[in-house]
């Protein structure tokens, strides 16, 4: 077994261009392995043993080789490539499972390619042409709420899909994710039993939130509520839009007592709004938030809200991806996963 110095010289033969004339049999060599196991710290580092693993990235680090990824595919059909479309990672309740996702898929040897889509299903769609260009092996969505044309191109398309944070029982392929619907509904419940019977809505108008509404509404008309006031904003929420809806709201009906925002930044802007028009919350008026953001406990009073696990999310989604890769799971096999969700009573509710 031979190793490397880090003071040897290194003396290797290339091709015109220097160092882009290096090839994989010139790592091998210098490290002393085969060119598969120089391919296998590339594409499979797991699979490594971890001194031959340091051995030949010391290599590559020392002549500056950069692999032909591209080169590699055509030859073996494979890209090595993972697509993930979110509509933004400003907020963490995606950056969280965009994270954890993109770490364990390039444990695993994979790249991912970040695409946002800006809560446009037009954009989704002129998204997925670019990726599938690149010759993805599998794709990560957000949602479940695609184009017509979209399911059809990837069903067509052939390769692993998996949605996430959404729930359907006509997933395009594989699912990790949680109900919306049954989202709202709790909520609705939780401001109920808190003795709510004026609640109102702030909320986003994308699928996902708009599903959420469906839930609160229904829940509230099973306890005779059917008249519920609303402020619907463009996505992305934000703290100014939550002070907007609230205010909107306040001119139209002065008798609210509860509201359930779509996400924590509108309720911050809610909170925000209730102390300037001097409010005492929660007896006068309760609040709820979506997505646990961490800032919840720091306010005063601490926010009430709905927490996902957007890590378990990215975590199973890139098992699903790697066991439909690996052919540990086929298409025949529903892989399907509620992660489930919990509302954390705080002060403001």
């Amino acid at each position: 077994m031979s190793t490397l110095k880090a003071d040897a010289p290194v003396r290797i033969k290339r091709t015109r261009g220097g160092p882009k004339g290096l090839r994989i049999t010139d790592v091998a060599a210098l490290a002393g392995v085969s060119p598969i196991t120089v391919s296998r710290v590339f594409n499979s580092p797991d699979s490594v043993a971890p001194d031959t693993l340091e051995r030949v990235r010391a290599v590559v680090q020392k002549l500056g080789y950069v692999p032909n990824r591209l080169a590699g595919g055509l030859s073996s059909s494979r890209s090595r490539l993972i697509a993930a479309i979110v509509p933004t990672i400003s907020h963490s309740l995606f950056a969280e499972t965009v994270q954890v996702f993109s770490e364990t898929m390039s444990r695993a040897g994979y790249e991912v390619l970040l695409a946002l889509s800006g809560y446009s299903a037009t954009n989704e769609e002129s998204l997925l042409d670019t990726v599938l260009s690149r010759r993805p092996e599998g794709v990560l969505l957000t949602g479940v709420a695609h184009t017509d044309w979209l399911r059809e191109r990837l069903k067509r398309v052939g390769i692993p899909v998996v949605e996430t944070w959404d729930m359907t029982d006509t997933p395009i392929d594989m699912l990790v994710g949680f109900s919306h619907y049954q989202i709202g509904a709790a909520v609705a419940g939780h401001l109920l039993e808190r003795g709510a019977r004026r609640p109102a809505l702030i909320s986003a108008n994308d699928a996902r939130a708009l599903a959420r509404r469906a839930g609160f509404r229904e829940r509230l008309a099973k306890a005779g509520i059917e008249d519920v006031p609303e402020e619907l904003v463009a996505p992305p929420s934000s703290v100014a839009a939550g002070k907007r809806a609230l205010l909107a709201l306040r001119e139209r009906v002065d008798d609210i007592d509860a509201v359930f925002c779509g996400s924590d930044l509108l309720a911050i802007g809610v909170l925000g709004v209730a102390r300037e028009a001097g409010l005492s919350v929660p007896s006068q008026l309760a609040m709820c938030g979506f997505g646990a953001l961490e800032f919840g406990t720091e306010t005063t009073p601490q926010l009430s809200t709905v927490r996902v696990d957007g890590t378990r999310i990215g975590e199973n989604a890139a098992r699903f991806l790697l066991d439909r890769l690996s052919g540990a799971t086929t298409v025949d096999e529903c892989c399907l996963l509620d992660v489930g969700f919990s509302v954390v009573a705080r002060e403001t509710t």
